[in-house]
């Protein structure tokens, strides 16, 4: 009886962590928003991603360098991006263009199908790690009480 009843509760905190990623993913699309600045035309790229954080089937933010990140809004959703092994991002000799160039979700079964750049937005780092580090704390005390 004890282990039905345990994996009763083990299946309810599954199902909660199931659902729970969604809100933190809106919730960090959100803090993205907050801290990019206005809309760009294009950024220089340097031929490699230092790093890149999904945002939702619509929204991306890659860092071309540790300190410098754009927040990229698609055109439409973007298959199998919150999944994607890897991304590739297309360039016109050095520089990405809104409304031209494309984000590729490369590797685990994706067609590579090109995910539009509606709109780039350079992304204010510092300011975003204060307030994901805010978020936290907030989220801790709130857990806590």
């Amino acid at each position: 009886m004890k282990i039905l009843l345990f994996a009763i509760s083990l299946l309810f905190a599954f199902s909660a962590c199931a659902s729970d990623p969604k809100m933190r993913e809106a919730d960090r699309l959100e803090l993205y928003r907050a801290n990019a600045g206005a809309s760009v035309e294009n950024f220089q790229y340097f031929g490699r991603l230092d790093g890149w954080t999904p945002l939702g089937e619509n929204a991306v933010a890659i860092w071309t360098r540790p300190s410098e990140a754009y927040l990229l809004e698609l055109n439409g959703t973007c298959p199998e991006l919150d999944f994607a092994q890897a991304i590739t991002v297309t360039n016109q000799f050095g520089r990405v263009y809104r409304r031209f160039d494309k984000v590729i979700v490369v590797g685990r079964g994706a067609d590579q199908i090109p995910c539009w750049i509606e709109d780039i937005r350079p992304v204010n780092v510092k300011a975003l790690k204060q307030a994901e580090q805010e978020k936290r704390a907030a989220d801790t005390a709130a857990r806590e009480s």
